[in-house]
């Protein structure tokens, strides 16, 4: 067995959140110079099962193992119709981890370092597609490129965040964000603090705005709290046309 090219894989099943309980299976599936196999194990986030099935092949001198792909499906025990998968591309070790799969196929955006064909590095928002799928019935990933002009540090600055007034709360919130989860934020309000959840969106260079519940925040429902905050926010479904083009004062708080 080449148990370099083994550790290089078990490292990058473990960059990639898979974690080292396929260790074994693979050293034994290597060592058997199995032309091609699978191995699969699930994970659980927000209360959501994931499967993921990974896919191995072996070089043409089977001396050379190489991680080519993973398939995730989110599983709903009570309703299957509702089951949702996609397949996700590894290249020498690097892609999108099993928790940005999760994210993405819930909707939300991911933030990564890519390489091109040069083997130029460069950085991109990624999303899934619903509206245009590969011939296989993958979901095709938008690029949203530093050109796009969308940075979400300005976007949520000086909105009334209060995680924005710690330096290590404000990295792990960006940190957070950019990994497509949707993170907890407190936001300065007339009547005090309110806790509210935000998730990249590029597309619409704005973030998404959610309740305790992950339920979208609407307009509407903001407008009946009576604050000048509520007034100031922007549901996830208004364009940056709509929202208002007053000038904001320090204390003026998250346009979303």
């Amino acid at each position: 067995m080449n148990t370099q090219n083994a550790e290089f894989l078990k490292k990058s099943l473990l960059n990639l959140g898979f974690g080292e309980k396929l260790n074994a299976e693979l050293d034994r599936e290597i060592e058997a110079k199995t032309p091609e196999f699978k191995l699969g194990l699930s994970h659980e986030f927000n209360q959501k099962t994931v499967d993921y099935t990974l896919h191995f092949k072996a070089g043409d001198n089977q001396d050379m193992y190489f991680f080519n792909k993973y398939d995730a499906n989110i599983r709903h025990e009570n309703d299957p119709e509702k089951d949702v998968s996609q397949t996700f591309y590894i290249n020498k070790g690097n892609g999108v981890t099993a928790k940005e799969a999760f994210n993405l196929m819930e909707g939300r955006s991911v933030h990564k370092q890519l390489t091109n064909l040069e083997n130029q590095k460069y950085q991109a928002w990624l999303t899934l597609d619903d509206q245009n799928l590969t011939d296989s019935g993958n979901k095709k990933i938008k690029h949203y490129h530093e050109n796009y002009g969308y940075d979400i540090e300005k976007v949520i600055a000086g909105k009334g965040i209060k995680e924005l007034e710690d330096p290590k709360l404000k990295d792990d919130l960006f940190r957070s964000l950019k990994k497509g989860n949707a993170q907890q934020i407190t936001v300065a309000h007339a009547d005090g603090n309110k806790k509210y959840f935000i998730a990249a969106n590029p597309q619409f260079k704005t973030v998404d705005l959610f309740d305790h519940q992950m339920k979208k925040i609407k307009r509407e429902e903001l407008l009946g709290t009576g604050t000048k905050t509520a007034k100031n926010l922007k549901s996830p479904s208004q364009s940056q046309e709509e929202s208002p083009k007053k000038k904001q004062s320090r204390k003026s708080k998250m346009s979303v």
